[in-house]
């Protein structure tokens, strides 16, 4: 075993005897400065420091923090010590001793986590923290002015010392003790550094120490109000707790350390870090205002009287809640930064969502914002077909296998959307899950908005694709009567006229019988030919072109048609015929127009139909009509018609219908 870790448990075994010497003192009536209930925050306050300083010493005897952790317990040996000389004594140690209860902290915060100042024009800055700890040390361990408050009654030993009252000046004493507190704000600055500066592993160990630091203000407010409170009213009431939170500080400074070192991504850090620093600014405002009130109305009316006390007490709890707010605002703002304005990004989108501004499919793209990640990607979970879809509505056959982290996003314990993200974001986990919190609402609307466009294209695609069959079955309807039933009526009209013209002269009675027969077979090959006609137009082979053409030449009234040669599909071309046709029956039969104009153009994947009449208007579409049949076909094919007819205004039918290019 090396000489340094020989040292180090010489130092841990030194603080061990010397607790055990305060407790058996404590416990044998030897000193009444602590009562017994002070003692497990005492042991802890020891053994914590003193633990985890001899566990760094063994692993890196040369580190500095494990010296640090080892030496800071023996500050109050210095007052156990003193125990056999008197009451006296001890409280000198204490009066002059205090400052080094948070010096062996602040040591720690220069130099952590890897034993070494953070450039070395910080060594200028540790010299002042020095100098003012052990100058105001000394000036106050030579200190003869007497005690006060509830030990006005004790004596000072060093009463009457001419040294010490040579030595102790007010102003002299002031300056130190500014430095001491300008130390405190070095090392909450270097800390500060050491957070912007590191990444990973670094940064984790850093936010430990900064967690168990952050009480070190409020126990500093905390004594200071002691002592204020003490000389203005007598009330002794917050001493109780100082010296406790004190003790505090060094058990959670000493377990942060060893977290930091041994498990420091056991516990979402930064978290604990957020909820302590709005802790401790709470306490210390409502303990602040507290204290104010107390001490104002105290001193008007006197004393502690109950109902200043009371009302202290109710102020204090009406400014909890919103005080705390306001706080937990800063404190992101200011120390989650990255966090705070990732939040605030998805919160005004929301609130553009809510306002009808922008679609909740978006969230994608803002969380990436959000993120700082641009490659981030939102796919959402489709439970039924178990399958993902991105804000488009396109099924995701397979995700991207390029490096991505994976995050699973669910909201009532179920599965809603997975996100893809840069795999560094993990280690800002306090970032990845605030902003996934925050948009868990919008990515459950986009995902059921998603899930809904899915079934709509579906019943959609289903709907046109019932429409195509029942085109196809009206083509084969068409092509059955015209080649099949149409032409065998043909072939008997002829055969019967071959029969009639072999008729002897005799049976020349019969010819009108035959004349007869023949015209009927003609009616009927008429009729076939207009329902033909009505299942799909046989005008409809040459295109919508040449059958408006043809429809206009058989109208009863000028009909100018204006059209593309270009083909559409015969399902999109039929349907567009049938609303001329229709429209143009109508015109002709209750708007008594002059003239028709028709117009059929393909613009951009799109075929553009419409028919305006001059005629008398007010056309009205009711259930069972013809063109509102018309606009359930237009509709199945995902197409929309439209009618404008005033009165005296003539009538205007316009149908947009998708077609493939």
């Amino acid at each position: 075993m090396s000489r340094l870790r020989i040292a180090a448990w010489g130092a841990a075994i030194a603080n061990a005897l010397f607790l055990a010497l305060e407790v058996a003192a404590l416990a044998g009536g030897q000193t009444d400065w602590l009562p017994m209930w002070f003692v497990p925050f005492l042991v802890a306050a020891f053994l914590a420091p003193s633990v985890v300083g001899l566990l760094i010493a063994n692993r890196q005897p040369r580190n500095v923090i494990a010296w640090i952790m080892l030496l800071g317990p023996l500050v109050l040996t210095v007052q156990t010590g003193l125990i056999v000389f008197g009451e006296g004594w001890v409280l000198q140690a204490d009066r002059a001793t205090w400052p080094l209860l948070y010096a062996w902290p602040i040591a720690i915060a220069f130099v952590f986590p890897n034993g070494r100042l953070l450039s070395r024009r910080w060594r200028r800055v540790v010299g002042l923290a020095i100098f003012s700890f052990a100058g105001f040390t000394a000036m106050a361990s030579l200190d003869p002015s007497p005690f006060y408050g509830e030990d006005a009654s004790v004596s000072n030993p060093l009463a009457g010392n001419t040294v010490g009252e040579a030595l102790h000046v007010g102003w002299t004493a002031w300056i130190l003790w500014v430095g001491m507190l300008a130390s405190l704000f070095a090392g909450a600055y270097a800390i500060r550094l050491r957070l912007r500066r590191s990444t990973g592993i670094e940064r984790l160990q850093t936010m430990w120490l900064a967690w168990a630091l952050a009480l070190v203000p409020i126990v500093l407010v905390l004594c200071f109000l002691s002592g204020l409170l003490g000389y203005t009213l007598g009330v002794t009431v917050i001493d109780w707790i100082v010296f406790p939170m004190l003790m505090g500080i060094w058990v959670a400074t000493a377990a942060a350390i060893g977290i930091a070192i041994t498990r420091h991504g056991l516990y979402a850090i930064e978290g604990l870090v957020n909820r302590t620093l709005v802790y401790v600014a709470l306490t210390a405002l409502l303990v602040s205002a507290y204290a104010a009130i107390t001490i104002g109305l105290g001193v008007l009316v006197g004393g502690d009287s109950p109902w200043v006390i009371a009302l202290a007490t109710l102020v204090v709890a009406f400014a909890f809640r919103p005080l705390r707010a306001r706080i937990q605002d800063l404190v992101n703002r200011r120390y989650r930064r990255a966090r705070y304005e990732g939040v605030r990004l998805v919160r005004a989108f929301e609130d553009e969502v809510r306002d009808g501004l922008r679609a909740p499919e978006e969230v994608s793209a803002v969380v990436a914002e959000a993120l700082g990640d641009q490659l981030a990607a939102i796919y959402f979970w489709l439970p039924e077909t178990e399958a993902f879809a991105d804000a488009s509505g396109e099924i995701v056959d397979e995700l991207p296998r390029y490096e991505r982290s994976r995050r699973d996003i669910g909201r009532d314990d179920a599965r809603t959307a997975l996100l893809l993200h840069d795999p560094a974001l993990l280690e800002r986990r306090d970032l990845l899950d605030g902003v996934l919190a925050a948009a868990a609402l919008s990515i459950e609307m986009a995902r059921l908005r998603v899930e809904v466009r899915i079934q709509l294209a579906e019943v959609e695609a289903s709907r046109t694709r019932i429409v195509e069959a029942g085109y196809e079955e009206r083509r084969r309807l068409e092509r059955d009567l015209h080649d099949g039933a149409q032409q065998r009526l043909v072939s008997l009209g002829v055969q019967l006229r071959r029969l009639q013209l072999k008729l002897p002269r005799e049976a020349a009675v019969l010819s009108p019988a035959f004349d007869q027969v023949v015209d009927e077979v003609g009616a009927a090959i008429a009729d076939l030919r207009q329902i033909a006609a009505g299942v799909r137009p046989a005008r409809l082979d040459d295109g919508l072109l040449e059958a408006l053409r043809e429809l206009a030449r058989s109208a009863p009234v000028k009909v100018e048609v204006e059209a593309s040669a270009e083909r559409a599909p015969a399902s999109v071309e039929a349907a567009a015929y049938f609303v001329a046709c229709e429209a143009l029956t109508n015109a002709v039969k209750h708007g008594s127009p002059s003239k028709v104009a028709m117009r059929a153009i393909r613009e951009n994947g799109t075929l553009h139909v419409s028919v305006v009449d001059d005629g008398v208007g007010g056309a009205v579409v009711r259930r069972g009509s013809g063109l509102a049949g018309l606009r359930d076909r237009v509709g199945a094919l995902g197409g929309t018609l439209e009618i404008v007819s005033p009165r005296a205004g003539g009538t205007r039918v316009e149908v947009v219908i998708p077609c493939e290019s």
